[in-house]
């Protein structure tokens, strides 16, 4: 038994692992981005949303980190794949079980062979035994299965990372949506504001018979388009803050504000090389992770095409008196080895090969897929960036050139050189474009938020941190990774 059981392990040791070994596949990689900022600082790698200089979205931001249910389903995710992975690998080892059992039985005395009288009727069994059974690993089957297993639940840690990145890009993006709203707010009350004044003076002008009725009328119709605007305004804020409530892991409620769009700090863009995208981005990371799974079970469907060596052992006690039970003589034992193999199974085997080669193909077009994607997503967040600087700048000067038309059209008009209407049409230039200046200034600060999220970075591991299982998750992690190597 003990000769067999060296031999066992020896072959186990020094079996092979039928399949293709992984090897990262060949990927073109850009030099540059095209819309790289000259004053681009080594800032990725950095919890960035502490840059911004508001203590409400850093608090914003941790809370969330701690609350979100999304995050949650995600380590809720990691612990199923951890125990997948630790079930596959038991196969490795020899699986011991223990049972013991007890029988009382009568048997009939009218057979035609009657029964001696020095067999006892009713008769007692009583049994205690342990067994062991192991299947050898000759042909790498199981230690395939355990490489793809420790590679899905790599992959579900960096799904959970992905999802630490959004989460954080998700709750900025917001709140300077939401601040950029607010301003809007203010923006269209200041000027509803003017033109119920500009109503009333011009109600007061008309019963004087000062000014025509056409000119009441058309001041009345410049304040209800902006009453008209408030409410929509007002509307947006409340799914705003639901918004940002729900990646808080709370119900719908207010959300708390601090520096206004024009307070806030606008840091630098951080920088950043294509190749860097390899290692920095969950997703890419995720997308190579399934594909060393799909690969490493195509070896685990290769290795059915060969024979299955099994070995089962079992030792224990067995007596018709308990207390004979322990005795020398109720020992019993066993062992025997085993040996299957298929001759003929219809395309059983070569089917579940098939699957696994188109897999792996359609997780090496993933990962690939995700690589063009991540370059495509850096180029479009840097160049939102730079036309959103160019944009910005030149709606202010619309702003002012605006505010500057609609005062001197107010001076014409009280001199009695021009209509109403010629007021009237400098507001309804001013108005919409202080709308979309509040806007585009909100857009800026989000397609700073966005570079972030393209590039990827340390800051996951940071932010990571703040969700009171990144570290216990990434010791995990870490084992596994180190399991692989190995």
């Amino acid at each position: 038994m003990r000769r067999l059981f060296i031999l066992a392990i020896s072959l186990s040791l020094a079996g092979c692992m039928v399949g293709p070994d992984y090897r990262r596949p060949a990927v073109e990689v850009p030099q540059n981005y095209r819309y790289g900022f000259k004053d681009a600082r080594e800032t990725a790698d950095t919890t960035w949303w502490k840059q911004f200089g508001d203590p409400v979205l850093d608090d914003l931001i941790t809370r969330a980190l701690a609350g979100n249910k999304s995050v949650a389903i995600a380590a809720a995710n990691i612990e199923q794949a951890s125990g997948v992975m630790t079930q596959v690998r038991s196969a490795l080892f020899p699986q011991v079980s223990y049972g013991a059992g007890a029988t009382r039985q009568r048997l009939s005395e009218k057979n035609a062979t009657p029964l001696s009288s020095s067999i006892p009727n009713p008769q007692k069994s009583f049994q205690l035994f342990a067994g062991a059974s192991w299947e050898i690993d000759l042909w790498g089957r199981i230690r395939r299965l355990s490489e793809a297993s420790r590679a899905e639940l790599l992959a579900s840690v960096e799904a959970r990372r992905g999802v630490v990145l959004s989460l954080v890009a998700s709750v900025a993006d917001n709140y300077f949506l939401l601040r950029g709203l607010d301003e809007q707010l203010v923006i269209a009350r200041r000027n509803l504001a003017s033109y119920q004044d500009s109503v009333k003076l011009f109600e007061l002008q008309f019963s004087y018979g000062q000014i025509s009725q056409m000119n009441v009328q058309q001041a009345r119709t410049q304040y209800e388009t902006a009453a008209a605007t408030i409410p929509q305004i007002e509307n947006l804020i409340v799914q705003t803050e639901n918004a940002i409530s729900i990646l808080l892991g709370r119900n719908p409620e207010p959300v708390p504000r601090g520096k206004s769009i024009y307070e806030l700090v606008l840091p630098s863009v951080p920088a950043g090389v294509p190749s860097q995208l390899l290692e920095n981005r969950p997703d890419i990371l995720q997308a190579e992770q399934n594909l060393i799974a799909a690969n490493a079970r195509i070896g685990a469907a290769r290795a059915l095409y060969f024979p299955t060596i099994s070995l089962t052992g079992d030792y224990g006690r067995s007596s018709g008196a308990l207390r004979n039970l322990f005795r020398g003589p109720a020992e019993i034992w066993s062992y025997a080895g085993s040996i299957t193999g298929p001759i003929f199974t219809a395309g059983a085997v070569s089917g579940q090969v098939k699957q696994a080669e188109a897999a792996r193909q359609a997780a090496l077009l993933a990962y690939q897929s995700a690589i063009q994607n991540a370059f495509a997503d850096v180029e479009d967040a840097l160049v939102g960036r730079q036309k959103l600087t160019d944009q910005i700048e030149a709606q202010g000067r619309l702003v002012t050139a605006a505010k500057e038309y609609e005062r001197l059209a107010r001076l014409q008009y009280d001199g009695g050189y021009t209509p109403y209407f010629t007021v009237l049409q400098a507001q309804q230039q001013l108005f919409p474009a202080e709308l979309e200046w509040a806007q585009t200034r909100a857009s800026l600060f989000s397609s700073l938020v966005n570079i972030y999220k393209a590039l990827g970075g340390g800051w996951v591991s940071e932010a990571d941190k703040l969700t009171g299982t990144g570290q216990q998750q990434g010791a995990t992690a870490g084992a596994a990774a180190g399991g692989e190597r190995g």
